[in-house]
């Protein structure tokens, strides 16, 4: 039974969820970084501003972690927003779950940069990695919502390219399937507090541009998921995305690749960005700390 914490976030969720939307994408974008540009920094983490091959990224450490353990996160965002300050937060968190090193790479957004624009720009940051001397098996890739989709899709891109894979990845409610047609789009309308069904269309138009929606590397429910490295996915019973979860953790075990599958209840999308505010983002995270202990050397 989901906590009473979450219920009154949830309220609040909807709400705001309510509202209209009648600005551009990059009015938007700019209204979501205006509200995370004066967030304090925690106290005792260690943030390091960084170019990644031309690409905006930073160093997250939070304090008992090392170095040489890395996680490379992928933010969410819809592929139209997001960047380093509005995962700056989570990222704290992740590290100091995992013990980890935690990346955060600003990719290219549409609609001004469509498909594959977003995969290429994270593999690239994947391989600056590796040439940094960070070694794959002490290296996990984690992402959320369009990032988790985006982790599945530079797992096979790096196995295409025959590159060292990542000893693992972790997907927190992943979009894997631009075609959208998971039955959760459908049923769990009223119960999803945080994504709105009929903004779905215009977002992965904007994101895909010309492509097929059923493109392996943008929608990497449809790709060959063969020997990518073991994954742990989370999801929540109230998102709409839960389908997308499901089938992809489905499609990778039959692919023979090593998949934990956590199903929460009552769960909205991405939760475990939220802090220590309720006890589900927490236990959430712990999660994310053990299986990253488990597969991290």
């Amino acid at each position: 039974m989901a906590s009473w914490q979450s219920h009154v976030i949830k309220f609040a969720l909807r709400v705001m969820q309510n509202r209209r939307y009648s600005n551009s994408i990059q009015q938007e974008r700019a209204k979501i970084e205006a509200r995370v540009a004066h967030l304090p920094k925690k106290r005792g983490v260690n943030y390091e501003s960084v170019n990644v091959d031309g690409l905006t990224a930073e160093w997250v450490m939070a304090p008992g972690a090392s170095a040489e353990r890395v996680m490379l996160y992928l933010h969410g965002g819809a592929y139209i927003v997001g960047s380093v300050n509005t995962h700056r937060t989570l990222a704290v968190d992740l590290s100091r779950v995992t013990g980890a090193r935690i990346l955060v790479v600003e990719y290219r957004l549409a609609p001004e940069h469509t498909f594959p624009a977003a995969v290429d720009d994270v593999l690239i940051a994947y391989r600056w990695l590796l040439s940094q001397g960070v070694s794959p098996k002490r290296l996990v890739v984690a992402g959320d919502s369009s990032g988790g989709g985006l982790t599945i899709a530079l797992l096979v891109a790096v196995r295409d390219a025959g590159e060292p894979m990542p000893a693992a990845a972790v997907c927190l409610s992943p979009f894997v399937d631009l075609a959208a047609t998971g039955a959760s789009m459908k049923t769990k309308v009223k119960a999803d507090v945080m994504l709105r069904a009929d903004l779905f269309e215009p977002v992965i138009r904007a994101y895909l541009g010309e492509a097929d929606p059923c493109t392996p590397l943008a929608s990497p429910l449809y790709a060959d998921l063969h020997t990518l490295p073991p994954l742990l996915i989370q999801v929540g019973t109230d998102e709409l995305l839960l389908d997308d979860a499901t089938r992809i953790a489905a499609r990778a075990r039959v692919a023979g690749v090593e998949v934990k599958l956590e199903v929460w209840d009552g769960m909205f999308h991405t939760w475990q960005a939220w802090g220590n505010i309720f006890p589900e983002a927490s236990r959430a995270r712990a999660h994310i700390g053990e299986f990253v202990h488990a597969h991290l050397e």
